[in-house]
């Protein structure tokens, strides 16, 4: 019996010496720097696109009970209450275009003809008349068209520009990459934010509504 276990024990010790030797030894991918990340192909350029959509969107998000109530001469709940209407848009917009963009596999095109309606959108919604329900529908409108493109970008191209080969699957990266879009998105919020009302106390609102059309176009180019 002796010598049986001996055996066994040489047959078992064999065994799991060619398991480790048949076993792929997986690296773990090495994290990029923020140079390498900013450098990948298309974080540029959508990083510049959602700082002018984040800022248009955020403009919005800020300035709309106080346009409503200034232009219109409407109540300021009643200014709060129909600002809503652009958050149904964004929430709206964000889920029916993802979903489009999930369907026909390239999110480009789609983010092309929204942000070719959005730059009509804003104008429309620069010239609607002192009437609440068409308000509110101009402005539910204009935030799918505005704030639908915004969560994409934010969310799914981050995501997808995360995924590149040169990234190997690294979720350090995917984050650092994310990091990036959004961030600079907060920047051009934030540097919109004064524009905003420097355009405003020099030109007036219409001017305002030209320059989120520029800003949208300037997006809609690159």
């Amino acid at each position: 019996m002796s010598d049986d276990e001996e055996e066994v024990e040489v047959f078992d010790k064999h065994c799991q010496t060619i398991q480790q030797v048949d076993e792929p030894v997986f690296e773990s991918p090495q994290p990029i720097s923020f140079i390498q990340a900013f450098c990948l192909p298309g974080v540029l350029p959508y990083s510049l696109a959602f700082a002018c959509l984040k800022l248009v969107n955020y403009s919005f998000f800020f300035w709309l009970p106080f346009y409503l109530s200034s232009n219109y001469g409407w109540k300021e709940a009643e200014a709060d209450r129909l600002s809503v209407w652009f958050d149904v848009g964004g929430i709206a917009g964000g889920t029916v275009l993802g979903l489009i963009s999930d369907l026909v596999g390239k999110r480009a095109p789609v983010l092309t003809v929204s942000l070719a309606l959005a730059m009509g959108a804003l104008v429309g919604y620069s010239r609607s008349p002192n009437d609440k329900l068409i308000n509110s529908v101009l402005l539910a409108l204009t935030g799918f068209f505005v704030g639908g493109p915004s969560n994409i970008i934010c969310s799914a191209i981050s995501a997808d520009l995360g995924r590149q080969e040169a990234l190997r699957g690294s979720q350090e990266a995917l984050a650092t990459v994310t990091g990036i879009v959004d961030g600079t998105g907060s920047m051009g919020a934030a540097v919109g934010q004064y524009l905003v009302s420097l355009i405003e106390s020099k030109l007036g609102w219409m001017t305002v509504f030209y320059f989120f059309v520029v800003m949208v176009s300037g997006l809609y180019v690159s």
